[in-house]
């Protein structure tokens, strides 16, 4: 099998909540939670042993409701958060808790299929985030780096700051914040910055992006009109701390300098229809993936708004013996190129596995050359950073 082929997994469920397991990082896992009206809904562990090229699963009920949004905490392996839809006095409401995996499946597993279990466990319920005087349930973020002790929720108009306590066992409203004023005031997303002491989190709610400050809970910057469409998602770029993707249903990925929001710094028009899901790659944050309604995924090296908009500055550590002889006039050599002006940026590849909406795209925690994409029919499907490519930035 190639190298860069992509492995297919298939749910029995649609789905459209995916995250990696931010606190594995060694073995390259995922979690996939369903959404189906008739049936128990499932949260898929999805271990990819990437030296055969196959996927374990292991799957655990999730009885309370069809599942919005996963996520995962970032100290503990074991504990994740989930937004799902429950039915009470025959109104839905978007409702959010704080889980724990059974212990055994805390890691991940390298058995081979035929041994896994295909038996279906339980999850324990360690809290729910209570909305029942905010509203509906957007999205739950864990502090980045952090020991997985507070999480913020958005749920309508409101952004909720919790403590977990007690082992997780008890979530605290620690403070909140209302977004006012006219027109849809619904979050619809939001993403938590690793920068500035994780004091900052980005929302967006209808064309609208707004900055945050968490320890006073006001509002630090706002980007009306950041999309013609509705804002879908958001994502802060690791290594730049000022820098923010967006995207939204105007087929658009957008990316801003929060210094100076009057214009975006570049623009990205390659998908056809909304888009749902940007990524800054962990590591190399020239590496932008997006997910679209298209039915298609699509790798961007975005190398000029990059940290390194010069390709790869060699320094002493990198030298290998055979170059320390050459050290002198190589230790200021741009690589791979020896020029001074910015790499270009360009679309790296297409990816036209799906044949539904893709709804969520994420990088794994462990391996910063892998990546999954998940599409409405249930279909994840797990690839690689062309090899070529790997190279390039490497060397």
């Amino acid at each position: 099998m190639e190298d860069d082929a992509p492995v297919i997994y298939g749910l029995e469920f649609q789905a459209r909540a995916l995250t990696p397991q931010t606190a594995e990082t060694d073995a390259i896992r995922f979690l996939v939670g369903t959404q189906s009206l008739r049936y128990d809904n499932q949260i898929h562990i999805i271990d990819f042993d990437d030296e055969n090229n196959i996927i374990n699963k292991n799957v655990l009920l999730h009885q309370v409701g069809e599942i919005w949004h996963i996520s995962t905490s970032p100290a503990d392996k074991g504990v994740l958060a989930t937004c799902y839809n429950k039915t009470s006095d025959s109104k839905v409401m978007t409702c959010a808790a704080v889980w724990r995996m059974p212990k055994e499946l805390e890691s991940g597993s390298h058995e081979s299929p035929d041994d896994s279990s295909s038996n279906t466990q339980t999850l324990e319920l360690l809290c729910h985030l209570d909305n029942t005087a905010h509203g509906n349930m957007a999205c739950v973020m864990w502090e980045p780096m952090g020991d997985g002790k507070k999480i913020i929720s958005l749920a309508d108009n409101n952004i909720l700051l919790w403590d977990l306590q007690e082992s997780s066992a008890k979530a605290v409203l620690s403070s909140s914040a209302a977004l006012e004023g006219k027109g849809q005031l619904k979050f619809t997303s939001g993403r938590w910055s690793p920068h500035h002491n994780c004091t900052q989190i980005a929302t967006a709610n209808d064309t609208t992006v707004r900055g945050w400050d968490t320890r006073s809970m006001r509002q630090i910057y706002c980007i009306e009109n950041a999309h013609g469409q509705l804002v879908r998602d958001l994502d802060f770029n690791p290594n730049k701390q000022y820098y923010l993707a967006s995207c939204g249903d105007d087929c658009k990925v957008k990316f801003w300098d929060t210094r100076n929001v009057t214009e975006p710094v570049k623009t990205l028009e390659e998908h056809s229809h909304w888009v749902w899901n940007v990524r800054y790659n962990h590591s190399h944050d020239q590496l932008i993936l997006t997910g679209s309604s298209d039915s298609r995924v699509i790798l961007s090296n975005m190398v000029s708004i990059s940290s390194e908009p010069f390709g790869h500055m060699v320094d002493d550590d990198e030298l290998s013996d055979q170059e320390d002889q050459h050290q002198e006039e190589k230790i200021f050599v741009y690589r791979p190129f020896r020029i001074k002006e910015p790499l270009q940026d360009s679309v790296i590849a297409t990816y036209e596995e799906h044949e539904d909406s893709v709804y969520a795209v994420e990088w794994s925690s462990a391996d910063p050359w892998l990546f999954a994409s998940l599409s409405y029919d249930g279909r994840l499907v797990i690839n690689r950073v062309p090899r070529a490519l790997k190279y390039h930035i490497l060397l």
